[in-house]
């Protein structure tokens, strides 16, 4: 063999050993975001999750917003990419516990029985205005003595949570989607989409609830939002006796 046939061999030796090496090291890369992903949503390979479907409060049949929907989709992507499988039911028809899997809910209490139970039992800092009367209160968050009302369409706020109950290593996590209308919970579970990895490396599998600001929605739709401020220590105790009215507004 001449020495240029023996470099030729060599290089595309050489080649197909890196090309290997990067596939494996790219390969090992992707596991390994993946089984981080699927351990912060609580959905291994296979797995069964509960989506939970709200109702739209402005219908008297049941139906369900068209930014719940998009809600939806962008959480059932989500599961999807975790190599998980969803049951979707409404919110009238959940009866039963939580902790088995993992379960995404979506709406606030105005919409959504299930998640009433869920901040009675997990979130008692937490009060939400529900009144359909008109006035500057309706849709109000009240977390411990703070207060945040809404503008529609120009300053809205919502509640993202992940939320674990027991010690056991093996309970699965529910997700919450409280926002004070319904595109504020598209923006909840689009943040989530976007910032899981930097959620997971800060809170692991511990427990917190982000109180999301959804800046001009009219204009930007579900895009724009700021982090307001982690109330997981304010919502997860019993709110004061006698909390002042604080409002919160766009500034």
């Amino acid at each position: 063999m001449s020495d240029d046939v023996r470099n030729i061999v060599l290089g595309v030796v050489a080649a197909g050993i890196s090309a290997a090496l990067g596939w494996i090291a790219r390969t090992y890369l992707w596991r390994r975001k993946l089984r981080r992903k699927q351990a912060f949503f609580g959905l291994p390979e296979n797995s069964e999750s509960l989506l939970v479907v709200n109702r739209d409060p402005a219908t008297a049949e049941p139906a369900v917003h068209r930014f719940d929907v998009f809600a939806l989709l962008e959480l059932s992507a989500l599961i999807k990419d975790c190599g998980a499988h969803v049951q979707m039911i409404t919110q009238d028809a959940a009866h039963q516990g939580f902790g088995e899997r993992t379960e995404f809910c979506v709406g606030g209490p105005g919409s959504n029985r299930r998640m009433v139970a869920h901040m009675a039992a997990m979130l008692p800092g937490v009060r939400v205005n529900i009144d359909p009367e008109p006035g500057p209160d309706r849709g109000a968050f009240q977390i411990g003595s703070e207060r945040y009302r809404m503008d529609p369409g120009v300053t809205e706020y919502v509640l993202l949570a992940r939320l674990t109950a027991g010690e056991r290593r093996e309970t699965r996590p529910v997700f919450l989607f409280c926002g004070q209308r319904a595109i504020t919970n598209q923006a909840a579970t689009r943040y989530l989409a976007r910032n899981h990895e930097r959620l997971a490396r800060k809170h692991g599998s511990n427990s917190f609830v982000l109180l999301l600001k959804v800046i001009n929605s009219q204009a930007y739709g579900p895009d724009v939002v700021e982090l307001v401020a982690d109330v997981t220590r304010t919502a997860q105790s019993a709110l004061p006796a006698a909390a002042p009215r604080t409002g919160h507004r766009a500034g």
